[in-house]
């Protein structure tokens, strides 16, 4: 990789060890804060809205205006969210904070961010090369949020063994967040001109950034709204609540389920490179996602913490190996020029998806009768994307992966 490469791999293990540290304790910070659970799942709801529009206007205007511009603004943007977390308990300016700012209840992922940088990788490397960059981009990213989750945890469990309560236990992390949203502007502003596209490039100015790949992309962005939708339920903010809620799950302890589950999820990501090599990044898509969402449904059945964890973590070794399958295609079977644009839209595709079911989630969380009810939802509406993924692009593939006709014999040769 480049400089620029080694740089955008650094800022996105700063950012998702922020993520992974606040998404730990986010419904319990909600909660301190006086807010009642239909509240916090509005708040949880209305971040991933604001995730949507900022991320839309952002990424597909990033390629046209600047990468490292529009990913300078993202890391304001979590500076202005912690500050405001940190600086009020009043349920408006927090929703102010949520929708405007960066704040991710799931540990993954939001912003302007991973399109973006996606983007700017894609276009240094060889395609050959480009799966197996992405699938050490996941990894490493999963490090990071699982580092994240288990400082995350344990914080808050020392804040509370030296006596503090309330908002005060968690107000380090919020501090921590906001110094590393002010880090990852220092460390944008270092990108050099490779990063941005070239000035040869073809720039047309198209509705979100799209020309000739533009079905594609919307049809694929419908597809991952229906899985983000699915996946909605059970973002990590949603399952600390659920294992405290079942089984009496402590701070320190879920920062060790999700520490070790991320681990598992890097990990997973990393095998994705070569088992799309030999089936295909479609094939990989489905075919290992499938199995995962099928133990997401058994968690709930789960009948003590040890076998909810066992599954979770089992669920977890699999269920990311069609992350990185799923971005390298997504910027290989579009034009270089779309590609921030294509990484953004089915970004904000999926994010649209994600922001409704939270609220849904913490309604059941807080049901006893329903508890169990957004693990049956996610891995059923799971189920079906994958099926309508295979049938809708099995035979679309990305330019790596077709086969060059044999040349023809001409009549000399007969």
């Amino acid at each position: 990789m480049s400089i620029d490469g080694w740089l955008l791999f650094s800022t996105r293990c700063a950012r998702l060890f922020a993520y992974g540290l606040l998404s730990v304790v986010l419904m319990f910070y909600l909660a301190a804060v006086g807010l009642s659970e239909a509240e916090s799942g509005l708040l949880l709801t209305l971040t991933l809205v604001g995730d949507i529009v900022i991320s839309l206007w952002l990424t597909t205007h990033a390629d046209r205006l600047g990468r490292r511009r529009m990913l300078m603004i993202g890391g304001l943007l979590m500076v202005f969210a912690a500050v405001l977390f940190a600086l009020t308990s009043n349920f408006w300016l927090l929703l102010l904070a949520a929708t405007v700012g960066v704040i991710s209840p799931s540990g993954n992922e939001v912003g302007p961010f991973l399109p973006i940088e996606q983007a700017a990788l894609a276009q240094t490397l060889a395609p050959e090369h480009r799966t197996g960059v992405f699938s050490w981009y996941n990894l490493v990213g999963s490090l990071a949020t699982a580092l994240g989750s288990l400082s995350g945890g344990l914080i808050a469990q020392f804040m509370q063994g030296l006596g503090y309560t309330g908002t005060s236990v968690f107000t380090p992390l919020l501090i921590i967040y906001g110094g590393i949203g002010l880090s990852l502007v220092i460390l944008f502003a270092f990108l050099s001109p490779a990063a941005e596209i070239g000035p040869d490039t073809p720039r047309p100015k198209t509705a979100l950034g799209l020309h000739r790949s533009r079905k594609v992309v919307l049809r694929l962005s419908a597809l991952f709204a229906l899985d983000a939708f699915g996946g909605g339920f059970i973002i990590q903010t949603i399952l600390s609540k659920w294992f405290a809620a079942r089984f009496g799950a402590e701070f320190a302890q879920l920062g060790g389920i999700f520490f070790a589950a991320n681990i598992l999820a890097g990990i997973s990501a990393l095998a994705a490179a070569r088992v799309a090599k030999r089936i295909g990044l479609v094939n990989t898509m489905v075919f290992t996602h499938l199995p995962s969402n099928i133990l997401l449904i058994l968690i709930p059945l789960a009948p003590n913490l040890p076998l909810a964890i066992a599954l979770l973590l089992l669920r977890f070794s699999i269920s990311q190996m069609d992350v990185p399958a799923r971005q390298s295609y997504t910027v290989a079977v579009v034009s270089p020029d779309e590609r921030s644009a294509a990484s953004g839209v089915t970004g904000v595709a999926r994010s649209v998806g994600a922001s409704i079911a939270p609220y849904l989630a913490t309604l059941c969380v807080a049901n006893p009768p329903l508890l169990g009810m957004p693990f049956f939802l996610a891995g059923g509406i799971k189920i079906v994307y994958d099926l309508l993924l295979f049938r809708g692009f099995r035979t679309l593939a990305p330019p790596e992966e077709i086969k060059p006709a044999p040349p023809a014999i001409t009549e000399e040769a007969k």
